[in-house]
């Protein structure tokens, strides 16, 4: 078989390659994090890092019921996608992980957001500004 002979870096190039483009999924969930008022809205490029996801975005809201509305449009634009979005923490409200496989999201409460200071992971200067 041919499948014999692809290697793991053939497989997730070719796994990325299928469906929507990871930059133009990345603009639509800052765009819909952007719409619910998220606040310091960080966008990080991890292609050349990761073989997990090309992008991930972090923001906050002030309110556990604002972290619920901002994931709740990144799972409803995902899902005029045709895109099923794996969800973690939602119920709680503080941390939400919302997984698109080229675009992770990571919705925090102010506090927790603060607390895990996610953005100190990023030093090999993949920050990237989304909004130009």
């Amino acid at each position: 078989f041919i499948i014999e002979r692809l290697n793991v870096t053939t497989i997730i190039i070719w796994l990325r390659s299928e469906g929507m483009n990871s930059e133009a999924l990345l603009e639509k969930m800052v765009e819909a994090c952007d719409d619910k008022r998220a606040e310091d809205i960080m966008t990080f490029d991890v292609k050349e890092t990761s073989t997990v996801t090309d992008y991930y975005i972090i923001c906050h809201g002030n309110s556990g019921r604002q972290v619920q509305t901002i994931a709740d449009e990144i799972k409803d634009q995902a899902k005029d996608l045709d895109i099923d979005p794996v969800v973690e923490g939602y119920q709680e409200g503080k941390w939400i992980l919302c997984d698109l496989n080229h675009v992770i999201v990571h919705v925090f409460h102010g506090p927790e957001r603060e607390y895990y200071n996610l953005e100190r992971l990023f030093k090999n200067g993949e920050h990237i500004d989304s909004r130009q």
